[in-house]
Formats: C-alpha cells, sequence, structure tokens
C-alpha cells in the first residue's frame, strides 16, 4: 500500500500517530520514502506546515529521518537484544552473545552483604569522592592536554548511557554521525533512534581507516563514536601509527566531536592509544561492565569542560545520579585486592583464548581478526547459511548484519569462555563450513 493511503489526520499530532500506527502495523517499512510535506498537506486538506510539525515531532523521536533536500523515510528501528542474537537450541554451544566469562566475574552479592551503606539524600553529592577518585586514576593514561581540559568525571549507567548523553549533548536530529562499519548494534541503533544519521567507517586491524573517516568527514557529521580498542565486532586496536593518522584526518574537522567508547579497557589485551589528543570536543567513555558483571550499569566519563557541563547538567535534571549503593559497591570491589588480581587473571584468559582460536583458523587457512577484546571476526560470503550450519554442528554464532552498514558479509565468535580443545574443534567445523577442512597456515 502507498505511504500516501495509509497516512491520516487534520492536526499535526493525528498525522504523526498515524504514521507511527502503519509503522507498528507493518504497513510502512523501514526505509520506505513518506509523502513530500506539500503533496501529503494538499491530499489531507491541511497546511504545509501541520505536516511539517508531524515530521518534525517524528524525527525528533527518530521514528523518521531525513536531511535538508532529502526525502523523509521511515527510520530503522531497534533492534531487541533477543532478535539480535536469536534462539540458541538446547545442546548447542553458546559463542554469540558478546559477554564476558562469568566465572571471571567477582561475587557481586558478596560484597554488597558486607556493605555498609549510609543514608544518602537528596542534595548531597552525584558522585561518591572515592569513586570519582578511582575513575581519575582510570583516565590516567589520557593524553595530559586532554586531562588538563577535562571537566569532571561523570558517573553514568554504563558505557551506551555515556556515549548517549554525550551526543544529546552535541548533536539534534537531522545531524549526521560517523560510526565505525562494522560496528556495534547499539550505537547505530541509539543514532537512529535519537532520528540522527549514522554514516559508516570502514575498519582495519588497527582500526578506522583513515581514507574512510576521510570521507564521512566530507558529509558534514557533527561527531565520530570510534572504539580505540576491543573493537565489537573485529578486535581491532587503534595503534601509535593509525592514530595520528586519523588524528591528521581530523584536523581538518575541528568542530567534530570525537567520542571514544573504550568499553573493555582493563580485559582489551592493547594498550590505549587515544585519538582526541588536540581536540576541542571530546570525550571518553568507560564501563565497569566487563570486569565486574554487566548487571552493575557504571561507567565513567571524562570530556572536555563544556561538554562535561552540559551531561552533568541533563543528568541533574533527568536521572540525577546513577545509585550510590552501586557506587558504593563499585568502589568496594574496585578496592579489593583479589578482584584486582581477578581482573589480571582476566585479561590474560581472555587474551590467550581469542588467540587460540585465531591460531587454529589460520592454520586451516581462514584469516580471521582479532587482535584484542572479547571476540573473533570471520568473513564469510553468506552469513545465514554459515551460522545455520555451525548451529547445526553444535556451534551459535553471531550474522554480522546488525553490525553493517555496507561492509562485507562475516560472523561474529565470542571466545571470552572458550577452551583450547574447544577451539580446535570450532577451526575445524568453521573450515569444513567454509570449503577449508585442509590444514593451510596463511604466510
Amino acid at each position: 500500500m502507498a505511504a500516501e493511503q495509509v497516512i491520516a489526520g487534520r492536526t499535526s499530532r493525528a498525522i504523526a500517530d498515524s504514521v507511527e500506527a502503519a509503522i507498528e502495523g507493518g504497513r510502512l517499512a523501514e526505509s520506505e520514502p513518506l509523502p513530500s510535506v506539500r503533496g501529503l498537506a494538499a491530499r489531507l486538506g491541511v497546511s504545509p506546515t501541520t505536516v511539517s510539525a508531524a515530521y518534525r515531532d517524528l524525527r525528533l523521536r527518530g521514528v523518521v529521518t531525513s536531511e535538508a533536500g532529502r526525502v523523509t523515510r521511515v527510520g530503522v528501528r531497534p533492534v531487541s537484544r533477543a532478535q539480535q542474537y536469536g534462539p540458541v537450541g538446547p545442546g548447542v554451544r553458546d559463542l554469540s552473545d558478546g559477554n564476558p566469562d562469568p566465572e571471571l566475574l567477582p561475587d557481586a552479592g558478596a560484597a554488597l552483604r558486607e556493605l555498609e551503606l549510609p543514608p544518602f539524600l537528596y542534595g548531597a553529592p552525584a558522585v561518591l569522592p572515592e569513586l570519582a577518585e578511582i575513575a581519575l586514576d582510570q583516565f590516567g593514561d589520557l593524553p595530559a592536554g586532554l586531562r588538563a581540559s577535562a571537566g569532571p568525571v561523570a558517573v553514568v549507567g554504563g558505557a551506551m548511557d555515556g556515549v548517549e548523553r554525550v551526543l544529546a549533548s552535541r548533536a539534534r536530529p537531522n545531524d549526521r554521525v560517523a560510526v565505525e562499519d562494522p560496528g556495534y548494534p547499539g550505537v547505530l541503533e541509539l543514532v537512529r533512534s535519537m532520528g540522527m544519521v549514522p554514516v559508516g567507517v570502514a575498519i582495519d586491524d588497527a582500526g578506522p581507516v583513515p581514507s574512510s573517516l576521510a570521507d564521512a568527514l566530507a558529509g558534514g557529521p557533527v561527531a565520530f563514536v570510534v572504539t580505540p580498542r576491543a573493537q565489537n565486532p573485529t578486535g581491532a586496536a587503534v595503534d601509535a601509527a593509525r592514530a595520528r593518522e586519523l588524528r591528521a584526518v581530523l584536523t581538518g574537522h575541528p568542530d567534530v566531536l570525537v567520542v571514544e567508547d573504550d568499553h573493555a579497557s582493563l580485559i582489551a589485551g592493547a594498550p590505549y592509544v587515544s585519538i582526541c589528543a588536540g581536540r576541542r570536543s571530546w570525550a571518553v567513555v568507560r564501563t565497569t561492565s566487563k570486569v565486574l558483571g554487566p548487571d552493575l550499569r557504571t561507567g565513567f566519563l571524562l570530556a572536555d569542560a563544556r561538554t562535561a557541563r552540559r551531561v552533568a547538567e541533563r543528568q541533574l535534571v533527568g536521572a540525577g545520579w546513577v545509585s550510590h549503593v552501586l557506587q558504593h559497591l563499585v568502589v568496594r570491589l574496585w578496592s579489593d585486592d583479589d578482584v584486582s588480581a581477578r581482573m589480571r587473571r582476566a585479561a590474560g584468559l581472555y587474551r590467550d583464548r581469542r588467540e587460540t582460536l585465531l591460531d587454529r583458523l589460520a592454520e586451516r587457512g581462514i584469516a580471521a581478526r582479532g587482535r584484542s577484546g572479547l571476540n573473533v571476526w570471520v568473513p564469510v560470503p553468506h552469513e545465514v547459511p554459515v551460522v545455520q550450519a555451525l548451529q547445526a554442528r553444535g556451534w551459535a554464532v553471531r550474522a554480522g548484519e546488525p553490525h553493517r552498514t555496507h561492509s562485507e558479509p562475516f560472523v561474529r565468535i565470542t571466545t571470552a569462555t572458550l577452551a583450547a580443545a574447544e577451539a580446535d574443534r570450532l577451526a575445524a567445523d568453521v573450515a569444513a563450513v567454509l570449503g577449508r577442512s585442509r590444514r593451510t597456515r596463511l604466510a
């Protein structure tokens, strides 16, 4: 059914509601063009101002997207985590979820039972001083110039909460935002749901490709969200040479906000190299999720003074603060020598497990990637048949489609819990599915 036929209403609110209802009912598909403002106004017998207001409301909520001089289209709706990962059948080894190894996480329940929690009342500082000290210590590897220009550290509800708060402080609906391709689906969904337009930047083992970033910046994005290490899904890690190239490209665009999502900092298995040095607008987000547990929903954000102020002001009038129960728990865990030792052990185990699978795949002629982090990226000719064939052999892996805008097909394998013996069997099965069962290590 043509879009014109499913949109109705005499007020901007009624028109917007009819568009949203048509999307929810499947009568308007993702990326489908909507009628022009004047054309729809003429058909409905309302003023162009009324239709324009409806479209503006839909853009502000991320329901539709449009750019100046271009067609308004139905937006790409966020995908639930259940839809992203799909069902894993009984007896199938799940290597699709991107989670840390539960056996390497501390016992948060035991630590919580030992806490003495003073009552927290309105008007008290949003961030515990002892947690702020821990956070600033974690940012000690930032370039000196960044630390000197930073505002106060913020405690946020995890890495994605930090990224969202930073983007909301500096960007608006219809703005273009450069993102990694392939990249973390949460970033793509976030950008789209905020009514912004993601622009893909190609990734190789050393992170964003400078020429691709230059192409993206030519389109005038207001921000660039980048993962400096443990990039999901490729495991890319920015090295010193690549950082210099990227900073050189960014020099010609001084107003672009650079947001570094360093979500796996302590267990990434690669050093932190920032591309924010010398930037006027920047932010670095880190989280406790990979080392203390995803459910703690606690992250740290450091940014230039203006961005930090805007984030703090918006947080104050919204959520107010991250629960001080969680803050006290993070302080307790982070200060525990046994937990610190567990973190260091986890970083080594994650590196060994990832590299073991890469070695086993290389022996069979499969050029996978995974310089850092918890995942290995494997290029494939077609995703769905490979995912299905591996599931039939007892392995659940992640199809790359939710991660991609224009990049080539792949599957992602989470190695966080993968033992060496399993890695050998998995590599053999991947090789068999791809038609490369003979052991032929790549040069």
